[in-house]
Parts: structure tokens; C-alpha cells; sequence
């Protein structure tokens, strides 16, 4: 199937920098719209029992080992973790998984981070949130970061104010302990073709951009002095296996420090299609990809903001009377993606986002709208799973050889002749 994309519009996740700072991120801030709700959110941890998707509710592990300066710290097997996976079976339908993804993941005090925490934890599902490493680093220490081909200090990202630092520790370690991924959006987001963007990034670059991210969510404790704060109950060196880079950049010489550094997957593939994923240097290849785009003859990548390039024209502010409209073409978007591999190749489907109020916020709407028809479809008895990256892999590494190379057989919307036995 031929896949078109609207010229400048953002087709490739690469062009937005140029028109919209932050382009494929968004700008956070704490002044998204009048209905931004509270960041309280629900605390893991907090209690017991089951809540409304029957899973048990999160509970920090009774003993936690503090890991370097208690940052972090290692507090056994996550919790909500599917089942063991097993290998698909000749002729066996798979499953219709879909991953939904965050980046950057800092919560500004507009409510999405928790917003979206209890939209998963009403559906059972997992999603995998991409942590911008500056998002944990005061902006009084920013001179600690020194990012490639770039002054000490610099980002194109804002520095979140240290209530909103907190705020975002608060929702992260709610989120690992619901069972969610946290995965790196790196740290500073250059994008665009000048020399200090990600696209022009060595390996050996791309190495240390990592090792800071990581420092920067291992040693927040150290960087802003907030010992009296609980914390992050995971190994980051164990939990982090994949990431995606900004503005879907630089690919090509992350990947050898991706594989260095034993990662699983990598999320940055510019303008994928729905199909079955392979390899790319040993690493999962997990791109955003094409969908429908009702209304339109070509299609546009499986995320927020590129969606809104081709409505607005890059502007996150358009005049309202267009956001009903434009809400409900986003939702279809999604939904459309979903169905047209559920129905055909079972191909999944990675939708990413950011936690914006663009456009009044329709966005975040379309989102959600959309993941509540997948669940429902779930709830119907279809094998729909809504996982995070991690989990996706965790399948796939269990797959035969075989069986994911027939995969890779059905195109775009092609399902299988004489249905999937003779497959």
C-alpha cells in the first residue's frame, strides 16, 4: 500500500523545529487551558484491594534497597507484569497489541501525567513513558548538563520549576509502580539541521547525552537536596532499554550505543507503516507509524503533534470553532489505525504523545477517546493488549524465527490469504 504524506506537515516527526519550538515535544507549561485539573493524581502505594480494571491496586515493595544516593532504588520484580509470554503457535491469530507512549513525561501542574495514569489504570493497560532527563534537574544546576555541540546549560526544552520537578517524581514512581515503562526522550531535544541538532550526533555523543539522562534521574536527590522525598523505586540502569529521540533524529548512531548498552528496542524510526517489525543493528525497530487520516487521501504519522501540523498548520493555538471538528478527525485517525490492523494483519500500532494542551487540549481528548474503543473491544473478548514498549518486546523475544518472517509477509491492511490457519 502506498502511504502519502502532506509536504511539511511533519510527515517524517523531523521538520517540525523550524515552525514550533519544541516540535514532537511540546513546550510545557503550567498554563495549558482553563480546564487543566490538579496534579494531585492518586498515589501509588496508597493502598490495597482492586480497583476498577480488577487488577490489585500498586503497593511499594516492603523493602527497598536505596541505590547510590537514594535517588533510586531497587525494589524487586515490577509489579503488574503480564504473564510470562509464550510463543505464537503456526496458524495461530496474534494478538492486536497497542503501545502508547509519552515523551518528555513531566507533569506541570495541567493534570495530564495523572490524568492518563488513572485512564490506564481503569483499562489494565501499560504504556511506556519517555522521561527527558532535564526534567529531573533543577534549573539552578542546569550548568551540570553539557550536551553535545551545544553551551554548558542550553536546551531546547524549559527547565520544569522544582514544584513541578516534584510533581513529576511524584507521578513517576506511581507509574512504575502501576506497571508503566520509563523509557529516555534523552535530555536537551535539539532538533532542526543546524550543528548542534541530534541529527548530526556521533555514537560517541549520543553516549554521553545517555549517560547524563541517566545521571540526571539517578542522582536528583544529590542535584537538588530533597532527601525528605521518597524514592524512585526502580534500577534505571536495569529499567531503561529503550528510548526515542527528538523530533525522530539521529537513529543511525544511536543505535551502537543502543546495543552497547544492551537495549531492547528503539522507538525513532521516522514514517514507519503498519507492519510486523524487525531488527535494525540488532535492536527492535518500533517506529511511529502511518495512519488514515479521514477526510484525506494521504495518511499522517501516529502521533499528537503531527496530526496537529496537518489541521493547523503547525499552530497549537487555532481558532476554537475548528476543535470539534478537528477533535473528532484525530479520534478517527487513531481508531482507524487500530481497525485496519485489527481486522487485517494484526499488525501494532504505536501511538505517541505529549502531555500538551494544544488546540484547547483536543489532542488529549482524541487520545483518550481512542484508547477507550480499543479497551472496549478488549473488554468484548477480543485479544487486544495495550502494553508498553518493554512488554512488546518481551513478546517478540519469545517468537520464532519463523513465524514473525510470515508475519512480515502481509502488507499494509492485507490480511492473510485463506485466513490465518493457512498463514
Amino acid at each position: 500500500m502506498r502511504t502519502v504524506t502532506r509536504r511539511g506537515a511533519l510527515g517524517l516527526g523531523a521538520g517540525a523545529a523550524a515552525a514550533v519550538p519544541l516540535a514532537g515535544c511540546g513546550t510545557l507549561t503550567s498554563s495549558d487551558g482553563p480546564d487543566a485539573r490538579s496534579g494531585s493524581g492518586s498515589g501509588a502505594g496508597s493502598g490495597s484491594g482492586k480497583n476498577r480494571s480488577g487488577r490489585p491496586t500498586a503497593s511499594a515493595t516492603p523493602t527497598a534497597r536505596p541505590l547510590g544516593d537514594g535517588s533510586t532504588s531497587f525494589t524487586g520484580r515490577q509489579p503488574r507484569q503480564p504473564a510470562r509470554p509464550v510463543p505464537l503457535e503456526p496458524g495461530e491469530t496474534p494478538p492486536q497489541f497497542v503501545v502508547f507512549s509519552w515523551d518528555g513525561a513531566g507533569e506541570v501542574g495541567n493534570g495530564l501525567f495523572p490524568r492518563f495514569l488513572d485512564l490506564a489504570e481503569e483499562h489494565g493497560a501499560s504504556m511506556t513513558f519517555f522521561l527527558s532527563g532535564l526534567y529531573l534537574l533543577p534549573e539552578s544546576k542546569k550548568r551540570l548538563y553539557d550536551p553535545p555541540n551545544n553551551g554548558r546549560g542550553a536546551s531546547d526544552i524549559g527547565y520544569l520549576t522544582d514544584d513541578h520537578i516534584k510533581a513529576t517524581l511524584l507521578n513517576l514512581r506511581r507509574a512504575w509502580l502501576e506497571g508503566h515503562e520509563i523509557g529516555t526522550h534523552f535530555n536537551g531535544h535539539f532538533c532542526g539541521d543546524g550543528h548542534g541538532s541530534v541529527a548530526h550526533w556521533t555514537s560517541r555523543q549520543w553516549r554521553s547525552e545517555i549517560d547524563q539522562a541517566k545521571a540526571f534521574v539517578k542522582e536528583w536527590r544529590t542535584n537538588s537536596g530533597w532527601t525528605e522525598l521518597p524514592s524512585l523505586p526502580f534500577d534505571y540502569d536495569k529499567e531503561l532499554v529503550g528510548g526515542r529521540t527528538p523530533c525522530l533524529l539521529g537513529q543511525d548512531n544511536l543505535l551502537p550505543v543502543a546495543r552497547e548498552l544492551g537495549w531492547r528496542y528503539d522507538a525513532s524510526s521516522p514514517g514507519g507503516l503498519q507492519v510486523w517489525p524487525a531488527k535494525k543493528q540488532g535492536i527492535w525497530d518500533l517506529p511511529l507509524q502511518q495512519i488514515p487520516f479521514p477526510g484525506h487521501t494521504f495518511e499522517v504519522l501516529s502521533m499528537d503533534y503531527n496530526i496537529l501540523a496537518n489541521q493547523s498548520l503547525n499552530s497549537t493555538n487555532a481558532p476554537a470553532h475548528n476543535y470539534p471538528g478537528w477533535r473528532e478527525q484525530a479520534t478517527e485517525a487513531y481508531i482507524s489505525g487500530f481497525k485496519r490492523a485489527y481486522e487485517t494483519n494484526r499488525a501494532p500500532l504505536f501511538i505517541g504523545n505529549h502531555f500538551e494542551q494544544w488546540n484547547g487540549g483536543i489532542y488529549m481528548d482524541a487520545v483518550e477517546k481512542a484508547l477507550r474503543h480499543m479497551a472496549r473491544e478488549k473488554d468484548k473478548g477480543g485479544d487486544v493488549r495495550l502494553v508498553s514498549f518493554r512488554q512488546f518486546a518481551d513478546w517478540l523475544d519469545v517468537q520464532r524465527p519463523e513465524v514473525l518472517d510470515k508475519l512480515r509477509t502481509l502488507g499494509v491492511g492485507q490480511a492473510p490469504a485463506g485466513g490465518w490457519k493457512a498463514l
